[in-house]
């Protein structure tokens, strides 16, 4: 079976010109095979309505669900007066929430940055706060994603997740011991301090967003809807990257949709369009994951984080199935340049807050080791993209 590929020009020139905003912005989801496109001729109403409206189903159920649940509750334990000194994250998580369902980064990329950056709260709290956001949030963008039958890579979700799990607890366990031994300012120093985590983020995932612009700078790049000609050392690097991903989200509340993110459209040279649900449902799943060990086995999440969490519900529930919803029907060039936009935005806000010049010095090189990394990666997946296409033209060619 021949490889198939997208290919960025692939549209043959059509007899009027597509305006700007109809190809980038209503370019159409890309479906997974197993959706049902058309309308049998023996259904019945429900299955008519359904097939038909599949879209409009998948984002107003899971918010109509959880909006109820949280008035229902809200007003049974009194959570709106907590808006009264806790207005700040509803606020914030309108962009964070956002972010989550439309693009390849958690709301925690939002959140984190805000809380201990601009709200000077604690990096523990905030990255409790984030990937309890997020396992709300992001379990409705989820939803919204797999009703609507969105094309995902499963295979990233599935070995990614195995490498994330215990990478997420190796991440919680290795803080909690640098606490332990005193550790905070000696050599684990740059994982615990606000500012030099933010550095350390923003450099390495300012560096991967400049790797994505260059490599979608070239005319005609291939993409593929899905991981091509799928080996066992590709599940492994999946696992490998998964591990590091969980370690990060262990700091900071999101990483391990970013790390996916960036292997498998670098690598494996996967479409943005595809790559992009693929991490909202794996980010939504290492977040109930990290949020259920962090509320239920450790059990000493703040009281801080759970009123902004209380008070955030709503936004979140609402805006991120929004964003999923939005984000299926955007050209991947359109999604690549979201990427490129928020890593600016966060290095904008790293450089406002007034980092000392050592820590600028430091990002300034960790964004040119890290650009060589990614580099390197992008080009490797150009001679695994050769070796895949020589393959797909010989009779024996590889299976996708």
């Amino acid at each position: 079976m021949a490889v198939v590929a997208d290919v960025q020009n692939h549209e043959s020139p059509a007899p009027k010109k597509k305006s700007f905003f109809r190809k980038y912005f209503l370019e159409g989801q890309h479906l997974d095979t197993s959706a049902v496109q058309y309308v049998p001729e023996d259904a019945d109403f429900i299955e008519r309505f359904v097939i038909v409206y599949r879209k409009y189903i998948a984002f107003l159920v899971p918010m109509i669900v959880m909006q109820t649940l949280w008035w229902l509750t809200a007003v049974r334990y009194d959570w709106l007066s907590l808006y009264k000194t806790r207005w700040q994250m509803p606020l914030i998580m309108i962009l964070g929430a956002l972010v989550a369902g439309m693009t390849s980064e958690g709301g925690g990329a939002v959140a984190f940055p805000s809380m201990t950056l601009g709200l000077h709260i604690d990096p523990v709290t905030a990255r409790d706060f984030s990937l309890l956001m997020q396992s709300v949030g992001m379990m409705c963008a989820l939803t919204v994603v797999l009703i609507m039958r969105v094309q995902i890579e499963q295979r990233a979700v599935l070995f990614g997740t195995l490498g994330s799990v215990p990478g997420i607890i190796f991440g919680f366990k290795f803080v909690s011991l640098c606490v332990q031994l005193n550790l905070v300012y000696f050599w684990f120093d740059p994982l615990l301090d606000a500012s030099q985590k933010k550095m350390l983020f923003v450099s390495i995932w300012a560096s991967f967003a400049i790797a994505l612009f260059i490599l979608n700078s070239h005319k005609k790049r291939k993409t593929y809807p899905k991981i091509p000609d799928f080996k066992p050392w590709k599940a492994v690097v999946l696992a490998a990257t998964g591990f590091v991903g969980g370690i990060f989200t262990a700091f900071a509340g999101s990483g391990v949709d970013i790390c996916i993110f960036s292997m498998i459209t670098l690598l494996f040279r996967v479409t943005e369009k595809t790559a992009t649900p693929t991490t909202v449902v794996l980010m939504g799943l290492n977040s109930m994951v990290g949020g259920y060990y962090r509320l239920i086995w450790e059990g000493d999440v703040t009281k801080l984080a759970i009123e902004y969490l209380q008070v955030s519900i709503p936004v979140g529930v609402t805006l991120a199935p929004f964003g999923s919803f939005l984000g299926s029907h955007f050209h991947r060039q359109v999604l690549a340049c979201f990427v490129y936009v928020l890593e600016l935005l966060s290095l904008l806000g790293f450089l406002i807050t007034g980092p000392p010049l050592y820590l600028i010095a430091c990002g300034g090189a960790i964004i040119l080791a890290g650009f060589g990394f990614f580099t390197l990666i992008s080009k490797a997946g150009e001679k695994l993209m050769e070796e895949v296409e020589v393959c797909a033209k010989t009779p024996s060619g590889s299976k996708v």
